[in-house]
């Protein structure tokens, strides 16, 4: 039923102003990432670049300029890189938040401690949000309440850890559950479920902040990575959150997506699914980078009447 769910709103026509209106929206709901081993600053520096402007001639070729995007997503080393880089660019760079992989990113086996320290190394070097991965043999191995309750270590850290020269930023967490390692549907609800009820536990704790949490897909080291049925359970397991507690968690669905079409087939899931109230980058997100410039391809092809090659644009 899932599947057939998801099948059925990836059909779903998007014709002329409104697709424009939804690639605009969906460029701007992207975490650009870049999580490899050979990551360098200057890396960094041109992701942020890329970040704050997507398409250096859009004003020429467009009409307008392109929205940044919502985020870079760095491994905590190269948070001081990001920092600089978007301080750098003035006030356009401060749009853009610094999301950190911490907890021992991707599998998440370190011991709890090194893990929390990681997180708080993050936020002091100048992260906006944290990424953590859950103990997904915890889970799997039966132990919910082990899981939720590193979770709620983690989002504390998030609330008692101040980056100097931001002493009144709320950081927020996106729990990343791997769905390609949850094996079912049934498993991504109830892991869905525990990261819900462990961010609200906390949020009663200490009291309503302004950081925004999500709940994510994968890492993008796992096969396979985000997909629309998987989303769709994810985005269910929020909505039902939302009508019993009243508390909002986001969804990114991360890895894997690729093109602007598949882009705007997860924007009708979300609207159909929880509505306008998700449909802007502070409750959804896209973690991706090839995605970008796919966007900008098809935006030129609408509005100039067509495609263009890859290298017209920046890589990220």
């Amino acid at each position: 039923m899932v599947e057939a769910r998801a099948a059925a709103l990836a059909t779903r026509s998007i014709k002329t102003s409104a697709k424009q209106a939804g690639l605009l929206l969906a460029m701007s709901m992207l975490d650009l990432t870049t999580l490899e081993g050979k990551d360098t600053p200057e890396k960094v520096r041109a992701l942020c670049a890329k970040a704050v402007r997507p398409f250096e001639r859009d004003e020429d070729v467009l009409g307008f300029r392109v929205p940044s995007v919502a985020a870079v997503c760095v491994y905590p080393s190269m948070v001081p890189a990001a920092r600089a880089s978007l301080e750098s660019l003035g006030p356009v760079g401060a749009g853009v938040k610094i999301a950190a992989v911490a907890t021992a990113f991707p599998s998440g086996q370190f011991p709890l401690d090194v893990r929390l320290d990681d997180t708080r190394r993050a936020i002091l070097a100048g992260a906006h949000e944290i990424d953590m991965v859950i103990n997904r043999g915890a889970l799997l191995a039966g132990r919910l309440d082990e899981v939720a309750d590193e979770i709620r270590q983690v989002k504390r850290v998030c609330l008692s850890t101040l980056c100097p020269g931001r002493p009144d930023h709320a950081v927020g967490l996106k729990v990343i559950l791997e769905t390609g390692e949850l094996e079912t549907f049934d498993l991504v609800r109830r892991a869905s479920d525990a990261a819900l009820a462990a961010l609200h536990d906390v949020e009663r704790e200490l009291g309503p902040t302004s950081a925004l949490d999500f709940i994510k897909t994968s890492t993008g080291k796992v096969q396979p990575a985000a997909t629309l049925p998987g989303t769709l359970v994810m985005l269910e397991a929020v909505r039902d959150h939302f009508l019993r507690t009243g508390h909002r968690v986001g969804v990114k669905p991360a890895g894997g997506i690729r093109t602007a079409k598949q882009s705007l087939q997860y924007l009708v899931m979300v609207n159909e699914t929880v509505g306008d109230d998700w449909m802007n980058p502070d409750r959804f997100r896209i973690g991706a980078s090839s995605l970008a410039n796919d966007i900008l391809r098809q935006l030129v092809r609408a509005l100039g009447g067509r495609y263009v090659a890859h290298y017209e644009f920046s890589e990220c």
